[in-house]
């Protein structure tokens, strides 16, 4: 048996701290399938790498010099950077989540954005000295030929940047977003679209949820860099990198335990006497850009419009928990899906019945308790690397659902066969969609669940984890 090192690097960590006024620290330990997977690795398991996300953070990575005792932590190793919150913010909000997210998830409004100006340059600096930062701690923290996993687009420049440092280790990327295909990865500069490409390329391996996100990087990496695509292969300057797919499933034993606890109970209960007898249309989304919710309002507005059979006689359940709400954009489209459901509301509602059910505060139990009443599941996001809402609702279903699933999902690929595809722009042929799965035979509905179901944890999250480094090892 291997007793390789095995280490891991993210934005966000295993654990968060909350600083009170006081000065006391809170530790809260995260969960997910890299936590699952690292713990079952056992002595093999080396120091997870993140940044300090906040103020209870960057107070933690001070009182404990970057090393976050055992006891807040489960007993992983963690190295938690402080990283000057000016760059912090320039890589996090200004390029990360304000630039590739955009890219990757075709979100830019062409006319107006990108401007790729001073101030870009100056985020983009940030972006580089946030890179190091995680190369250096890796590299310092790695023994000899340790195996190496690099999580997400927020560290695509880290694979380059270690490969550098530490050309002993074997070093992987996965990327939990789309990939823009060439003309869209174009809209970024052309030395900056190189320097992320090179930068996964420096891994041994890159890997991606679906086979159509791989097979959009090879076809970036072809057009930006003359590089040469083999059979899941990238080779640029020498250097051979393979490319990996593993679709991340949902966990259906937490699932099943942790949706029938007493407190999802109680919000079933509440949920149901709020919407009364009749059908659900469920949705449970953070307000970001790609998910699509207002589009999804729109869709279900046309079927009350077109359809009027439905008045009375069903509700959207919309879950909207606001994110990124530091982002100026994000806090007016929050402030969007509320107006459009408030609308629909006022054109519809009659007597006891309220068209959309709307909640805006994070709330998991309540989200279970959504995932087992839905009739119908809307999944409609303009363009997403996975979407597991779409594989825990039929996991967890009490009378089976039908599920409305986006194309542009990278979920359609392992659910495509049983749930109902729309184009997430086409407010009609959503809305026929959902008038479809409202209508679907129990006995049809039912199969269609079990088989969704299925498919959708085949690949459970320490599993996913554990295929990632499988393969790195391989090599």
């Amino acid at each position: 048996m291997t007793t390789e090192q095995v280490l891991v690097a993210s934005n966000r960590g295993p654990v968060s701290y909350t600083l009170a006024e006081d000065g006391s620290l809170t530790a809260r330990r995260g969960g997910g399938g890299l936590v699952s997977g690292l713990s079952a690795l056992g002595p093999e398991a080396g120091t997870w790498v993140c940044a300090a996300l906040g103020d209870g953070d960057r107070a933690a990575a001070s009182r404990y010099g970057g090393r976050p005792p055992a006891e807040d932590t489960g007993g992983q190793a963690v190295r938690m950077l402080d990283i000057p919150a000016d760059t912090f913010d320039a890589a996090y909000n200004g390029v990360a989540n304000s630039v590739l997210w955009f890219i990757h998830h075709l979100l830019y409004q062409t006319p107006l954005e990108p401007v790729f100006d001073t101030a870009f340059e100056r985020q983009w600096a940030g972006f580089e000295t946030y890179g190091a930062a995680f190369a250096d701690a890796l590299a310092a923290d790695a023994e000899p030929g340790a195996a190496v996993l690099v999580q997400d687009y927020h560290l695509s420049l880290v694979p380059g940047l270690l490969r550098e440092r530490r050309p002993d280790l074997r070093i992987g990327h996965f990327s939990h977003t789309p990939w823009a295909p060439p003309d869209l990865f174009r809209l970024l500069p052309d030395a900056i679209g190189r320097q992320v490409l090179l930068g996964i390329l420096g891994a041994d391996r890159a890997a991606f949820l679906t086979r159509r996100w791989a097979d959009a990087f090879a076809a970036c990496c072809a057009d930006l860099l003359g590089a040469t695509i083999g059979d899941g292969t990238v080779t640029y300057g020498g250097r051979t990198t393979l490319l990996g797919v593993h679709g991340l499933g949902a966990d259906a034993d937490f699932l099943r335990e942790r949706a029938f606890r007493p407190d999802v109970d109680e919000r079933l209960a509440a949920l149901r006497e709020q919407v009364g007898d009749r059908r659900t249309v469920v949705r449970v989304d953070r307000t970001e850009l790609s998910k699509n919710i207002v589009r999804g309002l729109l869709a279900f507005r046309r079927l009350l419009t077109d359809r009027p059979e439905w008045r009375g006689k069903v509700t959207h359940v919309a879950f909207a928990y606001p994110s990124r709400q530091d982002l100026a954009l994000y806090r007016a489209y929050t402030v969007e899906v509320s107006r459009v459901a408030e609308e629909i509301n006022a054109e519809f509602g009659a007597g006891d019945w309220t068209p959309v059910v709307l909640h805006v505060k994070d709330d998991f139990a309540r989200s279970l308790a959504a995932y087992r009443m839905a009739d119908v599941a809307l999944v409609n996001p303009i363009r997403d690397g996975m979407n597991l809402v779409a594989k825990e609702v039929p996991v967890v279903s009490e009378r089976g659902v039908a599920l409305v699933l986006s194309r542009e999902a990278g979920a359609a690929a392992d659910l495509g066969e049983d749930a109902l595809l729309v184009n997430p722009y086409d407010i009609a042929g959503t809305a026929d969609a959902l008038h479809a799965a409202l209508t679907m035979a129990p006995d049809e509905r039912d199969a269609r669940t079990k088989r969704l179901a299925e498919a959708a944890t085949a690949l459970p999250p320490s599993a996913w984890f554990l295929d990632q480094l499988t393969a790195l090892r391989a090599l």
